[in-house]
């Protein structure tokens, strides 16, 4: 019996036996293979781990503390972001990455298939899941797993001490904050930061699309959208767990990401109360976050007139912080901007709405800060 026949029986044996697969595949491993030596049988239990837990191939990437990212383009190629840096490191063998996927998804309830090709999820370990397939990939299948970080970075790890500072001054304040950047920029590990820092006797109410937040504080209520499949159960979207974030006695609210409708409720609920709440947004300057959130709100209360949009998120939004990742993969902020009130006697309509600098990134690297704060809803 060769290596490859030895894993189908062992994984045929263990597939519907419960309790952690590990011990089961090893004492199942030395019952089928006792002259193999030490090492051999290491490599057999890790492989046929692999594929009961789904991951195949992609398993030893997975569990690599020092992998961001695990990617598989035209169906085969793997590709590993390690730090910001990509690297081709093989191709799939054993599986087709179809059947790979559908292992996959299938302890999440969930399903990918020509009619609905392409699936977001969560993995166990937090892990988040985006597979594409054909003919929406037009090459092949393609899959990508952003690994679940636990540790939480140090807002130092963002910045000078001159940013930490003013970072620290501002949660204190209990301003309302959005960060802001490219993907892959950093936006969710700086939130995950800043909460970091923040009185363990606050309640957090953390809602997410797919929860990949960071949270280590003792005190927080995570939330999770249910998207809609086809033979599912009733949709939650985010709009909905705004709402109901709510009513759960939030004393700060941290929506992940806002990109659809549940920018409306979020935005009305900064301005109700709800203060030193978080999110994240998807722009390339502090200007351009908030002129999308604009559009945002305005996609979602199409009859609102947008003069009474621009008042509603001056006086929702205070700050606005900008992060980048730079030439050399680090994840660094480059803006501090806070939101100016409106004139309540000229239309804003005739102009964009402005911001005033707070700090900024100087040809030196070094955070420069330009002026002290002076929203504070204390």
């Amino acid at each position: 019996m060769n290596d490859a026949d030895l894993v189908r029986t062992i994984c045929a044996t263990l597939t519907d036996r419960p309790g952690d697969p590990a011990p089961l595949v090893h004492a199942e491993v030395r019952r089928l293979a006792p002259l193999c030596s030490e090492d051999e049988r290491r490599r057999l239990g890790d492989r046929a781990l692999a594929h009961l837990r789904g991951l195949g191939e992609l398993d030893a990437y997975v569990r690599d503390d020092t992998i961001d990212e695990v990617m598989v383009n035209a169906g085969r190629h793997i590709w590993i972001d390690t730090g910001g840096t990509l690297r081709h490191v093989g191709t799939l063998t054993d599986h087709r990455i179809e059947h790979l996927i559908e292992r996959i998804l299938a302890p999440l309830g969930r399903r990918v298939d020509r009619s609905s090709p392409i699936v977001d999820a969560r993995l166990a370990d937090g892990s988040r899941i985006c597979a594409v397939l054909p003919p929406v990939a037009v090459d092949g299948a393609t899959l990508s797993i952003r690994r679940f970080r636990r540790q939480v970075l140090p807002v130092g790890s963002f910045t000078d001490e001159a940013g930490r500072d003013l970072l620290r001054e501002l949660v204190d304040r209990r301003c309302n904050m959005v960060v802001a950047g490219a993907t892959s920029s950093g936006k969710t590990s700086l939130v995950a930061a800043m909460l970091d820092g923040i009185d363990p006797g606050e309640r957090l109410v953390v809602v997410e699309d797919t929860a990949e937040l960071p949270v280590h504080h003792p005190h927080v209520v995570r939330l999770e959208a249910r998207p809609a499949t086809a033979d599912g159960p009733v949709p939650v979207d985010l709009a909905q767990l705004v709402r109901t974030a709510l009513r759960l006695r939030p004393d700060r609210l941290v929506v992940g990401e806002a990109r659809g409708d549940e920018v409306l409720a979020l935005v009305q609920a900064m301005n109700t109360g709800h203060d030193g709440s978080f999110s994240t947004c998807h722009a390339n300057s502090p200007l351009d976050a908030l002129l999308r959130l604009e559009s945002l709100v305005l996609a979602a209360a199409a009859s609102w007139p947008l003069d009474a949009i621009r008042q509603q998120l001056a006086r929702s939004i205070d700050v606005i912080v900008q992060v980048e990742r730079l030439a050399d993969n680090r994840r660094q902020i480059v803006a501090i901007s806070e939101v100016d009130h409106p004139s309540l006697t000229a239309s804003p309509v005739a102009s964009p709405p402005t911001l005033r600098r707070l700090a900024h990134l100087d040809d030196l690297g070094g955070l420069v800060v330009d002026a002290a704060p002076r929203r504070s809803r204390r």
